[in-house]
């Protein structure tokens, strides 16, 4: 089993929802979880928190699974390389759904290329618009809808997290 780490930024959440946020994060870990909530500006009563994890490879995906398809939530995990697993973010809105994408080591969303061949060939044959299939590709719309949340946060405090050697 690889272990990993990543984070769980729940940009906005109603109060009414946060003890259940924290079932369903436990629910995965196998443990109680307590996350420390703040509000968000952007949204009344709303709250956001960030809570750092390490876990088997594959958490996030579970995180994102275990808390998808709830109204008024978003949010975004993000999960480590291993040295047999990739990098992955998956971004949350409830318009929008579920966003997955592979990421490399500075958080570059990476396409794999029969996407971007099908992207292609798709677009030669005027069936869509080559822009917007590459905007779908990078979650576009995703970001479009979460970075007023992400920008919101930035006078969040901040946790360090230091690996001693």
């Amino acid at each position: 089993m690889s272990t990993t780490r990543g984070v769980l930024y729940v940009h906005s959440a109603p109060s009414a929802l946060c003890p259940h946020v924290e079932w369903a994060v436990g629910g995965v870990f196998g443990t109680p979880v307590r996350l420390d909530w703040i509000p968000q500006p952007i949204e009344r009563a709303s709250y956001r928190t960030e809570y750092s994890w390490s876990g088997a490879a594959g958490t996030a995906g579970k995180l994102a699974s275990a808390l998808k398809g709830w109204q008024r939530l978003r949010f975004e995990v993000t999960e480590e390389a291993t040295a047999g697993s990739e990098a992955e973010r998956y971004s949350y809105t409830p318009t929008l759904g579920v966003f997955h994408a592979i990421t490399g080591l500075h958080g570059d969303i990476m396409i794999p290329e029969d996407r971007i061949k099908h992207a292609l060939a798709t677009a030669s044959l005027g069936r869509r618009d080559l822009t917007d299939t590459l905007n779908e590709l990078l979650g576009k719309a995703w970001d479009s809808e979460l970075e007023p949340f992400r920008y919101a946060g930035d006078g969040a405090p901040v946790r360090w997290l230091h690996e001693v050697v």
